[in-house]
Order: structure tokens, then C-alpha cells, then sequence
């Protein structure tokens, strides 16, 4: 894919902390002994790099499994009678976000104004800032709008912002809560139909409906939880949709969005479009509730061992909390870790300093000859929303080649 000017800075590479593992086995460990590496050669047939020729820590992007999940939740959608519009916080990256439109998806979801700006000047002219608006970011979000032609969509759960947007030019979702008890409005409130009243105005700006987010989902320890979860956030949705209307507000869309509900949901009947965004990497909070298998896991941080020493239970790799972030995962559900050894499942990510990660095994023998100084290995990371988040650039990998890097727009 084309990608805009600029795309492939290089960035800082930053180093990060690794936790404890889990008896899950992500594929092939990948790991590559000292004496085998080719440290510094670089290019390999073709010109390509070998992954394991990488400075580390570096965040490795699996092409062939994140087409694959693009495909099939862009089929999903499809079956689920549903609009796409991925939520682009997770990948934080233009050439993603055109292959999810490429694929289908009718718009795309950010999370800050950044990324709305980034996603806007690279040609997309859909997009939902899911964030509850400050008022004092309508000037900013008007220019946008009015210099790249953009159709700009805000989130809205107060009174007073609903009012200030008035002859803002912008469209508009009422945002609910429908569990997570995060942000929105109580659906069975009052207060909830005066917000939507005053968007239904229409005084200015364009009322598109109402949108929640099922964060809850993430919650749930298995596949069947996730789909009660997603029932439950169309139940309460459309029956809010039916109660406006009756009132005389029309609403146009109703627009739900989690990954576990929408890899979960067995109908979506009454709703128009969803916003799942973990889905293209998914990671192992993912696995361990069972909304994937392990092999759908699209992103990792390749690491080094850094220190080993004889006799010991653990070792050091240079990949810390600021690459794979202090998300501990589901506790609920499966051992406690900060992220997976890939090919591994004796070892657990243990503990995360900044810089350090702490890869401890059950007992000396395991790691007896093993993972010494200098041999590379990958951890599948807790939530791959915040180790991206950590990173300049993915190093794209195809059959174990680097076959690109692409910028991540990493700023708020």
C-alpha cells in the first residue's frame, strides 16, 4: 500500500519490562541462539532483513495474521448485517487503517484529536472521535473538518457540551452506557433524553444517534460471556433508540463496539454499525477468554536476553513496561503475567521494571543451557492497545522477513 509522506521515520526505539507467562503455547518460540545469530549483517534474499537481526527492543508486526483478522472480521460484520468503523487506536497507523478500508469498513474510529488529524490528511473522510468532547476542542475539530473535507463525528454525554456544538457544522452520537459505567448517559434517566432532545434539535449540527461501548466484555472469562455482554449492549440500545423516537428524536444509527462482543454476538438486529479495534492484533488477554486462538495474535515485541546468570530461576530480556506496559491481563481468568513467552508456556513473564523484564521458569533446570546472553525471543504482550502505544514504528514481518516499518502516530 501507499503510504503518505513522511510514514516511515524511523522513531526512537524504546526499551521496555516483561512479566510472568502461562501454560497457553503461542506457536513457534522464535528464539535463535547466539552463535546463530547474524548480528549486524542485515539483508537477506532479496534484500530483505531477517527479524532477528533487529536492534532491540523492537515491535514486530505479523502481516499474514493481521490480514487475516482484517478479512475476517470485515466478514463478520458482513454476516452480522453491520457497518464497520474500526476503532484506530489500536494500530495508531495510516497503511492499517487504509487495508480496514480496504476491506470494507465504511469509516474509522480514533481516540484523540491527533489521530483524527493524522487519519483525516491521509485521505479518510469518515471519522468518530469516540471521546467524550471537551467543549473547548470544538474550534479545533471545526478546522479540521472544514480543511480536509472530513465528515467529523463527536461523542456527546453532557447537556452543556450538547448546547455549546450548536451551529458547530459537526455531526453527533449520544453517548450511553450500557454496563461498562465508564462515560454516557443512564438510558433509563431523564437526563438522558434531554441530552438526545438537544442534539435532535439539530440546531447546526447533525444528530447521527447513539453509541456505546461494551468495555465490559473484556471482563468475561469465556466466549459465551462475551455474547451475553453483546446482547445485553443491543438489548438496552435499541430499546433506548425505540423510547427516543417515540419521544419524536430521530436516530439515525446506533453504533455499538467492543472486540469480545463483536467476536462473540449471535445478532446485532436493530443496530447499524460497530467499532471493534483490538481485533486486528488481538493479544493475550484475547486468547485467554476465548475470543481467539493463540495463532491470531498479530503483533510482538522481540526481545534479548540480557542477563543469565548460572543456576538461577529467571532471566533478564530488554523489554520492560515501556514496551509492554504495566497491563497486568485478565487476572480473572488464567495466571497472573505481564505477557507470553511465544513457543514457550514453562516460562512466565514475571515482573516489569522500566527497562527490564523478569522471565522466571518454575524451576532452575528448565532454563538449564537456555536463553542465554544474546538469543532473541518474542512475548506476546497482556494488550496490545498500550505496547503499540509504546513504539515509533512496526518492523512488518512476512515468513520471518522484514518487508517494511510503519510509522505509528503515537501523539495525543
Amino acid at each position: 500500500m501507499a503510504r503518505p509522506a513522511g510514514a516511515l521515520s524511523s522513531g526512537r526505539r524504546r526499551r521496555a519490562r516483561c512479566g510472568r507467562a502461562d501454560a497457553l503455547d503461542f506457536a513457534s518460540s522464535d528464539r535463535v541462539p547466539r552463535g546463530a545469530m547474524r548480528r549486524g549483517k542485515g539483508k537477506g534474499e532479496g534484500g530483505k532483513v531477517d527479524k532477528h537481526d533487529l536492534e532491540t527492543p523492537a515491535l514486530l508486526l505479523h502481516l499474514d495474521v493481521v490480514e487475516r483478522n482484517v478479512k475476517h472480521m470485515a466478514e463478520r460484520a458482513k454476516r452480522l448485517g453491520v457497518k464497520l468503523r474500526p476503532h484506530a487506536k489500536t494500530h495508531k497507523c495510516v497503511e492499517l487503517g487504509r487495508l480496514q478500508l480496504e476491506h470494507g469498513a465504511h469509516g474509522l474510529t480514533v481516540a484523540t484529536t491527533v489521530e483524527a488529524e493524522v487519519f483525516a490528511r491521509a485521505g479518510v473522510n469518515d471519522i468518530t472521535w469516540a471521546f467524550p468532547l471537551d467543549p473547548g476542542h470544538i474550534a479545533r475539530v471545526r478546522r479540521l473538518a472544514q480543511q480536509t473535507g472530513v465528515t467529523l463525528r463527536v461523542v456527546v454525554d453532557d447537556l452543556a457540551t450538547a448546547r455549546a456544538l450548536a451551529e458547530s457544522g459537526l455531526h453527533a452520537w449520544l453517548k450511553v452506557d450500557c454496563g461498562y459505567h465508564r462515560a454516557g448517559v443512564d438510558p433509563s434517566a431523564p437526563y438522558a433524553v434531554e441530552v438526545a432532545r438537544e442534539l435532535g434539535r439539530e440546531q447546526g449540527l447533525v444528530f447521527d444517534g447513539i453509541l456505546s461501548h461494551s468495555g465490559h466484555a473484556y471482563r468475561t472469562t469465556n466466549k459465551q460471556e462475551a455474547a451475553q455482554v453483546a446482547e445485553a449492549e443491543r438489548g438496552v440500545m435499541v430499546g433506548f433508540a425505540e423510547r427516543l423516537r417515540r419521544e419524536g428524536i430521530p436516530v439515525r444509527d446506533i453504533s455499538v463496539g467492543s472486540t469480545p462482543a463483536m467476536t462473540a454476538a449471535q445478532t446485532l438486529a436493530g443496530v447499524t454499525e460497530a467499532r471493534p479495534g483490538n481485533y486486528v492484533f488481538y493479544d493475550r488477554t484475547m486468547v485467554l477468554i476465548g475470543c481467539c486462538a493463540p495463532e491470531e495474535v498479530g503483533v510482538t515485541v522481540l526481545a534479548s536476553v540480557v542477563s543469565h546468570q548460572p543456576g538461577a530461576g529467571h532471566f533478564i530480556v530488554d523489554a520492560g513496561a515501556l514496551e509492554l506496559s504495566k497491563d497486568a491481563g485478565p487476572a480473572h481468568v488464567g495466571p497472573a503475567a505481564m505477557g507470553a513467552v511465544r513457543g514457550a508456556p514453562e516460562l512466565t513473564v514475571a515482573t516489569l521494571s522500566q527497562e527490564h523484564g523478569l522471565i522466571r521458569a518454575e524451576s532452575p533446570g528448565v532454563l538449564e543451557r537456555r536463553f542465554r546472553v544474546g538469543e532473541r525471543l518474542e512475548i506476546v504482550p497482556n494488550h496490545s492497545c498500550l505496547t503499540v502505544a509504546h513504539f515509533d514504528e512496526y518492523h512488518v514481518v512476512r515468513d520471518g522477513q522484514v518487508v517494511d516499518r510503519w510509522k505509528i502516530e503515537r501523539g495525543r
